[in-house]
């Protein structure tokens, strides 16, 4: 099967969050199958500047966009079997930051409509193209508009992957015409409450429709989760399929990480207090093994349930735990964390930063990962943790519910959960895991079965190959 990904991000090129890991594991793996699959994106000033030695390229075409006239550059490289497209035009992506910009509707108009315009250039016509977020929301509405009774397009499939629904792309009402120039006809699939919604458009012209976990696909049913489109997606809802996400097992890896100071296997674990020991003198806590140590790797936003965490943090910290925290965000998040620490020297660290290979050392040196999110379409630090023997806290909602396996009195299960969004339930939960943590046999228990989840992407990518084929 000939299958064509299209997304502002993906690894190995560009990431800045778990769309860019999706886009590139997802598709490797599925070439891995025996399939032609390639991806397209946007050529980045940044991607340029890595200066990328295998980007070779191809052609230049001329693409209209209304009564635009714009240059296309076409590059290609080929990693993992998985072969790249990226889309050249200065004018849109020479820009300091991917996103952000006053035009993106019309930045990424353009690279949608690109992404079907190359195919003859690079003589590729998919089976399936595979649109993923609002950024590429515009290529349904292209196909259906310009290309599909063009004969070499017939027959072509349009799925779209929600990854979530809170980032929709709100145009101005003339966007259609005098951006993307279609036909007033297609207004009503797009326009929502005097705007143009890139993402309610997708969802209403898209063959097939998916979202990155089974229980965010029904969550997004309710007005909660749905952020103004639930009687969208439940009009669509005989489209819409929820597959979990997977991680990528070769990086995410305690025995061949080389990131980590201490390596450690589900079958030698002796590195995994060593790891501990090293995080606790790098970041300047007390490096004892007794307390906890809870981690949290996150975007410090208020959906990420980071009011829950200040509302109880006293009480937490009147236990023998240490806690450090990972991320960049809201202003009131940051000074949170950082007063905390003043607070609570030699028990908590504020990494008010993204650092990758940082975040590698945490998952290896925690006892605790904590995740007490508000919503989460999928997630992977939850993952990735139990790869690490790092036992996640989670809250009962989207890919977080479907992977954490909540544990017993007995250890059965891979972490804790708890479900009403309030702070004294987290609390609970955390005494619950605390209380694991001191009977080393249960705690075992718990982590082996983390280590053990299947949380690679094969299962996954067999489910997208079946709704490809179904289409």
């Amino acid at each position: 099967m000939k299958i064509l990904f299209a997304a502002s991000e993906a690894l190995p090129f560009f990431k800045t969050g778990g769309l860019g890991d999706v886009l590139g594991a997802l598709p490797k793996t599925l070439a891995g199958s025996g399939n032609e699959v390639a991806v397209a994106l946007p050529f980045y000033k940044a991607i340029k500047n890595a200066a990328p030695e295998d980007v070779r390229y191809v052609a230049s075409i001329m693409i209209d966009l209304a009564w635009r006239h714009q240059y296309c550059g076409i590059y290609t490289a080929v990693r993992d079997g998985v072969t790249y497209y990226l889309i050249d035009n200065e004018f849109y992506f020479d820009r300091p930051t991917p996103y952000g910009q006053y035009d993106d509707g019309e930045r990424f108009a353009f690279f949608s409509k690109a992404v079907l315009e190359i195919l003859p250039t690079v003589d590729f016509f998919p089976d399936v193209i595979h649109a993923n977020d609002w950024q590429t929301a515009l290529i349904p509405l292209f196909y259906h508009a310009f290309f599909s009774r063009i004969p070499v397009y017939a027959g072509i499939k349009n799925v779209f992957t929600i990854h979530n629904i809170e980032y929709q792309g709100f145009c101005q009402q003339n966007f259609l015409s005098d951006v993307c120039g279609v036909p007033d006809s297609y207004y009503p699939d797009y326009e929502y409450a005097g705007c143009i919604n890139l993402m309610k458009g997708a969802i209403t012209m898209a063959d097939a429709v998916t979202t990155v976990s089974p229980t965010y696909a029904e969550e997004l049913h309710f007005s909660f989760y749905g952020h103004g489109l639930e009687n969208v997606i439940r009009a669509n809802a005989h489209k819409l399929t929820g597959i979990v996400n997977g991680i990528d097992l070769k990086e995410y890896d305690p025995w061949r990480d080389k990131l980590i100071p201490h390596r450690y296997s589900l079958n030698s674990r002796s590195g995994k207090a060593k790891c501990k020991a090293a995080l606790q003198k790098e970041l300047g806590l007390d490096v004892r093994p007794e307390p906890m140590l809870i981690a949290m790797v996150t975007r410090l936003a208020s959906h990420k349930g980071l009011d829950l965490v200040r509302a109880v943090f006293s009480d937490l910290m009147a236990a023998d735990v240490q806690f450090v925290v990972l991320g960049v965000g809201e202003r009131q998040y940051e000074e949170f964390f950082r007063l905390a620490e003043v607070h609570y020297p030699g028990r908590v660290k504020a990494c008010l930063q993204f650092d990758s290979a940082l975040s590698h050392r945490i998952y290896a040196g925690a006892d605790l990962l904590l995740m007490p999110s508000k919503a989460e379409p999928c997630g992977l630090s939850q993952m990735i943790a139990m790869r690490y023997g790092t036992v996640p806290l989670v809250r009962e909602t989207g890919g977080l519910k479907d992977t954490v396996a909540p544990a017993d009195n007995e250890g059965n299960g891979r972490g804790f959960t708890f479900r009403t969004y309030n702070a004294h339930d987290m609390l609970d939960s955390i005494w619950r895991a605390v209380g694991a943590f001191g009977d080393k046999g249960k705690w075992a228990k718990i982590t082996t079965a983390g280590m053990t989840y299947q949380s690679g992407w094969d299962i996954s990518a067999e489910k997208y190959l079946a709704l490809y084929q179904k289409l």
